[in-house]
């Protein structure tokens, strides 16, 4: 970054935005330039809303549950958290909320260390871990009024919740009455009844059925979308997740095994396609692979090689067919985000 120390008068010049003068040997920039700079910067500093480096945690003297994390959750990003369960998902959102004591590492959201700013941060930040914690025998209404005085927001947040999560109409319907997916929409609602700026969520789609996991993701894309909020969920679910999120964090046995977009994760892909052949002889066709330098393997039957390009695919085929050898299948195998997943927890 540039300091301010570099920048020195210029007598009897006339400074001119965008040029540097060479003076008594060093360059000058211009108080434009260092403002561009500058604001870089302080964009830059924002980059993440959450961040850890090093996180790491153990209870008593097991094995540790964290391994030096580095979580990174982009400003405005839908972030998935993503691991088999015991994985250290729920360990490190306690973490991020202050209930469980930090051991080793840093933690900053919003670009400020959580123990020495607490207060201010949970202010800015809602929150639902496991199951939503209601009032069973009180309305949707009356279990956000309980809360509405702890944080002293405005009343009317109340009903502007209520209708963002679709429960407005519940009326005097008592919460132990409610279905689990209102239960987890109630327990939104109660995390953002303060306007938070960042949602973290505890597998919010977790015992659900399609229909209530298709409403929660929709309710979080609206609220990432219209209100800007950034949202940081854990799940086990990947076939869900990737319907809702724009980045990925995969954690298994307290260690980051991937993290990145969901464009990244996908393109692995691409790294991972491989070509099927089905003959009426394995033998044969391994050798006439053999002979392109190639090395197949045999599964189910078949004969798979790596991916190789569309010209030597059919320069195989080609062989395969001169040689005499009845070619039934020719395909490509991609493998699923599931499959990836499964890889990744399983090095």
């Amino acid at each position: 970054m540039v300091s301010l120390a570099q920048f020195h008068p210029i007598p009897g010049s006339i400074l001119q935005n965008n040029y540097s003068i060479l003076q008594n040997g060093c360059i000058c920039l211009f108080v434009k330039q260092f403002s561009l700079l500058h604001s870089i910067a302080i964009n830059l500093s924002f980059m993440y809303c959450v961040q850890t480096r090093q996180l790491s945690h153990s209870f008593s003297s097991h094995a540790a549950v964290l391994q030096q994390i580095n979580l990174q959750v982009p400003t405005g990003s839908i972030y998935g958290f993503l691991g088999p369960n015991g994985a250290g998902k729920t360990t490190t959102l306690r973490l991020l909320l202050g209930l469980v004591k930090k051991q080793q590492g840093e933690i900053l959201i919003f670009d400020k260390p959580l123990e020495k700013n607490r207060v201010g941060i949970l202010k800015q930040t809602g929150s639902l871990i496991e199951s939503p914690s209601l009032y069973g025998h009180l309305t949707a209404m009356e279990n956000l009024a309980l809360l509405q005085k702890i944080y002293r927001c405005p009343r009317k947040n109340m009903l502007e919740v209520l209708h963002l999560v679709g429960l407005e109409n519940t009326g005097n319907k008592k919460t132990g009455q409610f279905s689990l997916g209102m239960k987890q929409r109630l327990g939104i609602a109660l995390a953002l009844l303060h306007n938070p700026e960042l949602l973290v969520l505890d597998e919010p789609t977790n015992g659900l059925d399609p229909n209530g996991m298709i409403e929660i993701r929709s309710l979080l894309l609206k609220l990432n979308q219209q209100q800007g909020i950034t949202i940081l969920l854990s799940s086990h679910l990947l076939a869900e997740i990737e319907k809702l999120v724009s980045h990925v964090g995969v954690i298994n046995k307290g260690a980051m095994m991937f993290q990145g977009t969901l464009e990244a994760l996908k393109n692995k892909q691409q790294e991972n396609v491989s070509i099927v052949f089905e003959t009426n002889n394995i033998s044969q066709t391994m050798q006439v692979i053999r002979d392109n330098n190639l090395v197949p393997e045999m599964a189910e039957g078949k004969v798979i090689i790596p991916a190789a390009s569309k010209n030597i695919t059919a320069k195989i085929i080609q062989q395969l067919i001169n040689n005499g050898i009845e070619v039934y299948e020719a395909g490509i195998i991609k493998n699923d985000l599931e499959t990836i997943f499964m890889d990744l927890i399983n090095k």
